[in-house]
C-alpha cells in the first residue's frame, strides 16, 4: 500500500506543467538523437548534462530518463528503415525489422515495435516501482565492507560485460579509477596527482570526461573515416498500422521479451543486448511460421524490441536503489545525480521521496508520450537521417565545447576537454569500451572512502571485508566473474587446440 501511495505522490510532482515540459523534451530529444544511426541515449545525456546544470533536478532528471526511453525508440527506426541500428540494443530488432521494411511493410514494423516498446516499458516500470523499495530495505542493512563489494562487482561487471576483451574492459576502469584519484584527499587533505595545477585540487568533473569522451571523441572517430558507404533510404509503403493477424502474431511476444529485458536489465551485469538477442532466439524457436525468419518475420521485431525497453527500466533499479550504473546511459544518469549534490541509494528514497517517485511516474507519462509521436512522426524521422555527418558532427563539437565553458568557464577545463576527446577517439579506435572509465571515475571515490571506513572500524584488520556474509558472497560473486571469462577463454583454446 506504501507504493501505491508514493507512486500517486510522484504522479503528482510528474504531472506538474513545467516536468511535463520536461519528459516531453527528453523523449522528443532521445528519439530524434536515436533516430541518428551512431549516436545513443548515452551521448545524448552526455552533451546536455552541461546545459542543464543550473535546472531544476527533479525537472532535469525526469528529462534525462525521458532521452533514455526516447533513446531506445529512436534506435529500433533506423535499424528497420535502413538496417543501421542507432544504438546497440537495435541489432537484434535490425535482422527482421529490414527485411520488412524492403517487403514494403516498414510501417506494421515500425507500428509493433512502438505498442511493444510501450507495453515492455508500462508492464517494466510498474515492476521498477514495487521491487526498488524492497531493494531498497534490503541495501539498508549494508555496511562499509558491503558497499565496498558491491562496488567490486560492479567494478568487475561493468569491465567484462562492456566491450569484447575483459582485459581491455579492466583497463578503461583503471583509467577511471586512477582520475578518480586526482584532487584533495578527503582523509588527510593533502592534493593527489594535482600537479601543481589548482583547477585540478577539486578533482575530474565527469561532465568535463563524459562530454570529451562519448561527443567529442565519437566525432574525431566518425571524421577519421574517410570511407564511407551511402545508405539508400527505403520508404515506408502502405499502411503504418498492423493487420488483425499482425496483432495476433505480436502480443507473445511483446509480453515474452518483457520477461526477458526487465530481470536481466536489473542485474548489475545486465544492459539490453543479452535479453534482445535472447528474445530474439526464443521467437525463432517458438514461431509457427519458421519460414519467415531472415526473410521478415513480426515476432523477430516484437519480442527483441519489448526486451530492449523493458531493460531499459529494469537498469534504473541498481541506479536508483544502489547508485549502481549498469549501462552507459545509466552511467551519464548518475553523473547528472552527483551534479546536483545527490547519491542515489538508500538514503535518496528517504531524504528525496519526491524526487524518486517523481521521476519513477514521470516514466509512465514518457511512454505514453513516446507511443504518441513515434508512430505519426515516422516521415520526420527519415528526414533526419539525410543530415549530412560533417555539419552533424561539427553541431556536437561546437555544443560540446560551448556546454562545457558554460558549466566551468576555464582554460584548462577546455584543455581537459580535448584531452578526454583524443582519449575517447583513441579507445574507440583501438576497441576500448568507453562506459568503465566513466564509472571508474564516479565510483572509484566512493569505494575508495567506504574501504577505508571499514578498516577505520576495524582498527585496520582486512579480515573485516569477508566477516559479513555479505561482503563475502559479493567479493565471491566479483571475483567469479572476473576470472570466468579468462576460464572460458582458455577452454575454448583448449578445445579447439583438441580439434
Amino acid at each position: 500500500m506504501d507504493t501505491f501511495a508514493a507512486l500517486a505522490h510522484g504522479m503528482a510532482v510528474a504531472i506538474q506543467p513545467m516536468n511535463l515540459l520536461y519528459a516531453l523534451i527528453g523523449v522528443f530529444l532521445g528519439t530524434a538523437v536515436g533516430v541518428l544511426p551512431g549516436i545513443g541515449p548515452a551521448l545524448t545525456v552526455a552533451l546536455l548534462l552541461p546545459v542543464t546544470y543550473k535546472l531544476d533536478p527533479g525537472g532535469s532528471l525526469i528529462m534525462f530518463a525521458g532521452i533514455y526511453y526516447g533513446g531506445m525508440y529512436g534506435g529500433s527506426t533506423t535499424a528497420i528503415l535502413i538496417n543501421t541500428p542507432g544504438e546497440s540494443a537495435s541489432m537484434a530488432t535490425a535482422l527482421e525489422g529490414n527485411k520488412m521494411a524492403k517487403a514494403g511493410r516498414g510501417g506494421p514494423a515500425l507500428a509493433t515495435s512502438a505498442i511493444g516498446s510501450f507495453v515492455a516499458g508500462t508492464i517494466a516500470t510498474i515492476g521498477l516501482a514495487f521491487l526498488a523499495p524492497w531493494l531498497v530495505d534490503f541495501a539498508v542493512r549494508f555496511g562499509p565492507e558491503d558497499y565496498f563489494a558491491l562496488m567490486c562487482v560492479a567494478f568487475v561487471t561493468v569491465s567484462a560485460t562492456f566491450g569484447d576483451s575483459p582485459i581491455r574492459g579492466l583497463t578503461s576502469l583503471f583509467i577511471g579509477l586512477t582520475l578518480g584519484l586526482i584532487g584533495i584527499d578527503k582523509l588527510t587533505g593533502q592534493a593527489r596527482l594535482a600537479f601543481g595545477v589548482p583547477e585540478l585540487l577539486d578533482g575530474v568533473e565527469v561532465t568535463t570526461l563524459a562530454v570529451g569522451l562519448f561527443a567529442v571523441g565519437e566525432a574525431l572517430y566518425v571524421a577519421s573515416r574517410r570511407h564511407h558507404t551511402e545508405e539508400k533510404l527505403e520508404p515506408v509503403r502502405g499502411s503504418l498500422w498492423m493487420t488483425k493477424e499482425d496483432w495476433k502474431r505480436s502480443w507473445k511476444p511483446w509480453l515474452r521479451g518483457t520477461m526477458f529485458g526487465f530481470p536481466i536489465g536489473a542485474l548489475p551485469a545486465g544492459g539490453a543486448e543479452i535479453p534482445t538477442f535472447l528474445s530474439y532466439s526464443t521467437e525463432k524457436r517458438l514461431t509457427k511460421h519458421p519460414e519467415e525468419f531472415g526473410r521478415g518475420a513480426i515476432e523477430g521485431v516484437a519480442g527483441p524490441e519489448a526486451a530492449n525497453n523493458a531493460s531499459a527500466a529494469g537498469t534504473l533499479v541498481p541506479l536508483l536503489t544502489l547508485g549502481l550504473p549498469t549501462s552507459a546511459t545509466a552511467a551519464m544518469m548518475l553523473a547528472g545525480f552527483q551534479q546536483y549534490g545527490l547519491n542515489p541509494g538508500p538514503l535518496l528514497f528517504a531524504e528525496r521521496p519526491d524526487l524518486v517517485w517523481g521521476l519513477i511516474a514521470s516514466l509512465f507519462i514518457a511512454n505514453c508520450m513516446l507511443l504518441v509521436l513515434n508512430l505519426p512522426l515516422v516521415g520526420l524521422w527519415v528526414r533526419l537521417l539525410a543530415i549530412p555527418q560533417p555539419w552533424l558532427y561539427a553541431g556536437i563539437l561546437v555544443f560540446a565545447t560551448m556546454g562545457t565553458i558554460a558549466a566551468k568557464p576555464s582554460v584548462v577545463e577546455l584543455s581537459m576537454l580535448a584531452g578526454f576527446g583524443v582519449l575517447g577517439f583513441l579507445m574507440r579506435r583501438f576497441d576500448f569500451p568507453i562506459a568503465p572509465v566513466v564509472v571508474g571515475l564516479i565510483l572509484g571515490p566512493i569505494a575508495e572512502s567506504q574501504l577505508r571506513r571499514a578498516l577505520a572500524i576495524s582498527l585496520g584488520d582486512p579480515m573485516t571485508l569477508v566477516q559479513s556474509p555479505i561482503s563475502a558472497t559479493l567479493l565471491a560473486v566479483a571475483l567469479i566473474a572476473l576470472l570466468a571469462p579468462f576460464v572460458l577463454k582458455g577452454l575454448g583454446r583448449f578445445k579447439a587446440n583438441e580439434d
